[in-house]
């Protein structure tokens, strides 16, 4: 399932991080058609944190190298390997001849792919790790391209490691600011798509930097998917009062603050993913798709158009097209039609004044109409709506299917802003296997059948009874909502 929403982003390529990957992914990817930067270490003598695989590194690491390349050597999706991610050793005088010895290993195992290694130290391009690899992986250092390749022509120079760009699908903070520091609001972050932590960057400043140096070779995004840990920002309880939109929020956080001398942050997972954890498309998703799949006609406008509070306040529109024109639209008089220039990859109303109704946006390629999208102002929350990616599920104990939930106004649009408690229940021949919602913040077991949504959408994972046949009924049950089901087969 991941690998099928990453492929429809327009995405052919993975980097497993930071570690060799499980067996079933590369088979996959040998079967679908991605190709894999395949990575070994994430340490060599210099740990990054205590029990690391430095420990064992002077005994183990020409075994583990070894038995990794023969036992991924055969996969064709394996198109390069990689010997470390963001190693201690490159700051050393002579770490590049840890790094020499670590690619002869590889090399005499297998001399029919490239050996590379993430690089996060600008110094790692001119003092001798340049040499010793045959493409040089740089980690968010889109400045740096054009300046390593005027000194180094000949290097073949990727971005190993881009953007970290954060969010949170379905939340926008205003006013929208480009400070790439800024956007942080409720433990969440803002889906404009414009911040980072201080040493990422924004997608379209990574892309400013390959499009602006020919013959980069490509870039592996930091992450596909939100995952489990490291939260940044919102890495620590704090002692510094975040930003709340609720003042209720923000005075018990004062209290919290006053009575335990910090705050305690409720951040499970991370805001990296393009992706969030329950495999809902952020918006950034169409993003990465306009740049990927520059031939698909496309457009999609954010944000939602549900601002009750703020009648006659800017409220800044920002599309994401394939296209290379658009026109917008608000309750059908034009904003004005723009052209992307170069190194511009979206387009940006940032003075538009919000009155609810209907945005649409018209765009064009070569002159003609390309891909058009509209976003409305919904009804109050009416009822719930369950689609499953599969009908019918194999009776093996291991497929499943994954069943979206949206929460839906009475003429069916989904309404963004809702956060209500859903209920799950099954009958038949199969079991709720998990729920989840994307919300970083939730905290809800995933095993449980109770799940809030989280600006519209939940997710409910269904797996068959071993060796049962027949309908399965999921249920769907929201206080004050109409109820859903949906009916799903065994075989």
């Amino acid at each position: 399932r991941q690998l099928e929403i990453l492929q429809s982003m327009g995405c052919n390529a993975i980097r497993t991080s930071h570690n060799p990957p499980a067996p079933e992914l590369l088979e996959l990817c040998d079967r679908m058609g991605f190709l894999v930067m395949d990575e070994a270490f994430d340490c060599w003598r210099l740990g990054k944190r205590r029990d690391d695989y430095n420990r064992l590194f002077d005994d183990w690491h020409e075994k583990d190298l070894r038995a990794y390349v023969r036992r991924d050597r055969n996969h064709p999706c394996v198109m390069m390997w990689s010997i470390g991610n963001e190693v201690g050793e490159q700051t050393q005088p002579d770490g590049w001849r840890l790094a020499g010895v670590l690619a002869g290993i590889v090399r005499q195992e297998d001399r029919s792919r490239p050996v590379v290694s993430a690089l996060n130290h600008i110094d790692s391009g001119y003092n001798g790790f340049q040499h010793v690899v045959d493409l040089v992986g740089y980690n968010y250092k889109p400045q740096e391209y054009g300046k390593l390749r005027e000194r180094h022509p000949q290097l073949v120079i990727f971005g190993s490691e881009t953007a970290s760009t954060i969010s949170s699908r379905g939340e926008y903070f205003f006013p929208v600011s480009d400070d790439k520091s800024e956007g942080r609001a409720d433990f969440q972050m803002s889906s404009y798509d414009l911040y980072a932590p201080r040493w990422a960057w924004p997608p379209d400043v990574e892309w400013r930097g390959i499009d602006g140096t020919p013959g980069i070779l490509g870039e592996f995004v930091w992450t596909g998917f939100d995952y489990i840990g490291e939260p940044t920002p919102y890495n620590a309880d704090t002692t510094l009062m975040p930003d709340f939109t609720d003042p209720g929020r923000r005075a018990a956080m004062e209290r919290e603050l006053k009575e335990r001398g910090k705050i305690s942050v409720p951040s499970r997972s991370s805001y990296f993913g393009i992706i969030d954890l329950a495999g809902f498309p952020k918006d950034r998703f169409y993003l990465y798709q306009a740049r990927w799949r520059p031939d698909l006609p496309m457009a999609h406008i954010l944000p939602h158009w549900n601002w009750p509070e703020r009648v006659g306040q800017i409220t800044p529109v920002h599309v994401y097209s394939s296209g290379d024109e658009a026109e917008l639209f608000l309750n059908g008089k034009s904003l004005g039609r723009k052209k992307r220039g170069p190194l511009e990859y979206r387009f940006r109303w940032d003075d538009v004044v919000y009155q609810p109704g209907e945005l649409k946006v018209v765009t064009y390629k070569n002159g003609k109409p390309w891909a058009t999208a509209t976003e409305r102002t919904t009804g109050p929350a009416a009822g719930l709506q369950l689609t499953p990616d599969r009908a019918t599920i194999r009776n093996d104990g291991r497929d499943l299917s994954f069943v979206t939930l949206r929460i839906v106004d009475r003429d069916g649009l989904m309404v963004p802003r809702t956060k209500n408690l859903v209920h799950f229940s099954i009958s038949g021949p199969g079991e709720i296997v998990a729920t989840d919602n994307g919300d970083a913040t939730d905290l809800n077991a995933f095993p449980s059948h109770d799940r809030h949504a989280f600006n519209g959408l939940a997710l409910a994972i269904v797996r068959a009874t071993p060796g049962a046949t027949g309908a399965i009924t999921l249920r769907a049950e929201s206080d004050g909502l109409q109820p859903a089901t949906v009916e799903l087969g065994s075989q």
